[in-house]
Formats: structure tokens, sequence, C-alpha cells
């Protein structure tokens, strides 16, 4: 029997109506990753980025400072903290403890001591205070040499994070690589950094689809390929069409200007984590006591 609440959640991943929610859900045990794939070889769903898509909130940032750089996520349970100048400072604090000590993991992170107090006790003393659940979740250090220059860009107000470095070029160049990177959500910067798995899943999902359009095998095979190259030009950062300019990609875009892109980190707050879904209304009226 597949309940009422699991057929909501893959219609919120893929945007499918919900018969053929039930009847992917059906025929994959309940399985939702599977699901995904089952609506996406039926051409139902073109959307399973939507699987992860922004759950939790808080702010992701960047700090940079001479030849290093630092991006961050902390979570809050609301937006309304997240934009909070308490939240924000916390943020800013994180941002520069890291940048001033050799810090591998989490932990060592929350391990940091500012005056007097661990990071780990701040954001306790500040989950405390502001009466609501914080956390920080991950973090990206960067050193550059002066041949490189760091780029970054914050979107929607911190909900999305990018932190790029680029050599023989200018600073103007790389930022302009982190809005891009911002706006197009690329998951790599070249085709050579995604695993063979994931691309042999791809090839297996766009097999299938061709096949369910009612085309023959040797006319599927090469469908199959020219699909796999959309699936390149959407995923890798250097294939893109530049948001700037689009008859050119990235990486002329880059190249034009003498440089070459080295790291790409893209923070979006909340991806790939549960959504809280209380009520507000009901959460009002618990505190007034109705």
């Amino acid at each position: 029997m597949i309940s009422a609440s699991l057929v909501k959640e893959l219609r919120e991943a893929t945007g499918a109506g919900m018969l053929d929610c039930k009847k992917a859900l059906e025929a994959t045990n309940g399985s939702i990753d599977e699901a995904i794939n089952w609506l996406r070889e039926k051409g139902i769903s073109k959307a399973a980025k939507k699987a992860d898509r922004i759950a939790a909130e808080g702010l992701a940032a960047t700090l940079i400072n001479g030849n290093k750089a630092v991006i961050v996520e902390v979570n809050s349970e609301t937006d309304f903290v997240a934009k909070n100048d308490e939240f924000k400072d916390l943020v800013q604090t994180i941002l520069n403890a890291i940048i001033d000590n050799d810090v591998k993991t989490n932990d060592d992170v929350l391990k940091l001591n500012v005056n007097g107090e661990t990071i780990e006790e701040i954001i306790v003393n500040k989950t405390a205070k502001i009466g609501e659940k914080l956390s920080f979740r991950r973090f990206e250090k960067l050193t550059k040499n002066d041949n490189q220059v760091f780029g970054s860009y914050l979107h929607m107000g911190g909900k999305i994070a990018v932190l790029v470095t680029l050599s023989n070029t200018t600073e103007e160049v790389a930022k302009d690589v982190a809005m891009h990177a911002a706006a197009m959500r690329p998951s790599v910067i070249r085709r050579d950094q995604i695993s063979k798995e994931e691309v042999e899943k791809e090839r297996e999902i766009l097999k299938e689809q061709a096949i369910n359009e009612g085309k023959p095998a040797e006319i599927a095979e090469k469908m199959v390929e020219g699909r796999l190259l959309k699936f390149y030009q959407e995923s890798c950062l250097e294939e893109q069409s530049f948001v700037k300019d689009d008859s050119i990609n990235v990486l002329t875009y880059v190249k034009n200007n003498g440089g070459t892109i080295d790291n790409m980190i893209r923070f979006e707050v909340g991806e790939g984590m549960a959504k809280r879904e209380d009520n507000f209304a009901e959460e009002v009226a618990k505190q007034m006591g109705a």
C-alpha cells in the first residue's frame, strides 16, 4: 500500500501528477529514488534535480582574505531567523575563525576558540537565545598562489554562495564565473569530473526514454548520444552557455581572458535536507496558549 504522504513527496520532487506518482511508486515498491528514474524514463518527469530542492533555511556565505578563502553553510529552522542580524553575525564569526586557523573537518571548526568560547558553545548559546535550532553544516577552505584569483558571488540574499579560483586572469572574470555558477547550477567544472557510474546511469535512463518513445534500438542509441551531450552541457560549468553572452560557453569566455578555471564550490542552502513542515499559524497559537 503506497501512502498519500509518499505520493506527495514524489510529486513535490518531480512535478508529476498524482496518478503518475502513485503508478511510479507501485512499480518501484515505494522507492522514491527509483520512482524518480521511472518517471524520467517514461518522459513524465524532467525535473529530477527537484529531488534536491531547498529544504532547510539558513545562509551560505564566503570570505576572502589575501590568498585564503572560505565558503560556509549555517542553518536555522526558519527564514525569519536567517535574516536576523544576530544570525548573520554568527555566520561571520564562523567565517573569521575558519580563515584564521588550520581546520580540516567540521569538528575542528566547532572546537575553535573565539574570545574564550568554542564555536560549538557559541552556537549552543545563540540557539538558546534565539529559540531556534542553529547548526553549522559544512565549509570548504581554499588557498591560492599569486598567479590565481578568487571570485565569489552570493545569490538570493545568501541562499546560494559560490567560490571559484581561476588562473592567469582578473578578479572581474572570476566574479563573472562565480555569478554564472550561482545562476546555472553546474555540478562540476568539466566532464571528466563526473563519475563513470553517474554517466552510465544517465545513459540507461536516456535509452529507456528513447525506447518508450517508440524508437527502434539503433535510433535510440544515436538519440542517447545527443541527449548525453545535452546532459554534459547542463552539468559542466565549462560547457554551459555563458549567462552574459550565450554565443559562447564559459570555457571560451575564460580562455578569451587568458585564464583557466581551477576550483568551483557552490553551496545552495538546504540542498538534500528534509524540509520542516510546521504550520506557522498553529505554532503561534500554541505559543499564545490558544
